[in-house]
């Protein structure tokens, strides 16, 4: 294993200010650790057979923007957050070609548009599935990853490497509370109660609603991650109290603030 390089991996990721970073060994992706699992043809050796290990970089989303959606505010975050991962992945691939051993990021999505989601809503690979095998969550109703930092309140980029490198332990703690927020209040009864991934959420129902907001100019959707009440952003925040999502004029200097964001710039 080469630990040397991995503290080269994270102090290059400290620089670039990239928060969350996590490493599999590709061989996890072989032991189903619940069912359904992932198939054999989404593991990171069928797609890049040189894979030995995979690096997954998580950025967050600020809470106090996901909180105005749906709008043109996290729209915008959205494709900002995007973007760096492409960015970092790209060049964390890039600086380990360099250093001799063959890499390749993956896109943060993996599909061309909405309109593609609809007819068949899966992308060639799953993020989610690499950051809980490389430790950074544990996956929640909505069929998320949860994470102690950021809640599901996250977005993640993998990097498949020829490296060899020492992975990170799988996280025992099962984040998820089950005060099912995340279904009650999703706009299109797209989650189903039962734990993930007993409990699998409604794609179709999912990607349609997204395509919706998309002619609005204010997609994506993500009420689910913005209700969750995991996570230690909502202490940096001051909203421990998810309840002011549901109730309107619950705090009316919040529910003005959104209402003004959520007023322009969409359609």
């Amino acid at each position: 294993m080469n630990t040397a390089l991995k503290d080269e991996i994270l102090e290059k990721c400290a620089v670039l200010d990239i928060p969350m970073v996590g490493v599999a060994p590709v061989e996890r992706w072989n032991t189903p650790l619940f069912e359904p699992w992932v198939p054999e043809p989404f593991y990171p050796k069928h797609i890049f057979p040189e894979a030995h290990s995979v690096i997954v970089l998580g950025l967050p989303v600020s809470l106090p923007v996901i909180e105005t959606t749906p709008s043109i505010y996290y729209h915008e975050l959205y494709r900002t957050i995007n973007s760096l991962l492409d960015q970092y992945g790209y060049r964390l691939s890039n600086f380990l070609n360099q250093k001799g051993y063959p890499s390749v990021f993956v896109p943060r999505d993996g599909y061309g548009d909405i309109d593609v989601l609809i007819n068949n809503p899966v992308a060639f690979f799953s993020h989610k599935h690499a950051a809980f095998l490389a430790g950074l969550g544990s996956f929640g109703v909505n069929n998320t990853l949860l994470t102690k930092e950021y809640g599901p309140r996250v977005r993640f980029t993998s990097i498949f490497t020829a490296a060899e490198l020492p992975p990170d332990p799988l996280l025992e703690e099962d984040l998820c509370i089950r005060c099912m927020d995340c279904v009650r209040q999703c706009p299109v009864g797209a989650i189903d109660e039962k734990d993930y991934p007993d409990g699998l959420i409604r794609k179709d129902l999912c990607a349609r609603y997204s395509k919706k907001l998309c002619d609005r100019y204010i997609s994506p959707c993500g009420v689910c991650i913005k209700v969750c009440p995991v996570g230690e952003d909502r202490v940096l925040y001051g909203r421990e109290d998810v309840s002011v999502y549901g109730d309107k004029g619950k705090d009316s200097e919040l529910q003005d603030a959104w209402g003004h964001v959520r007023g322009y710039g969409g359609k």
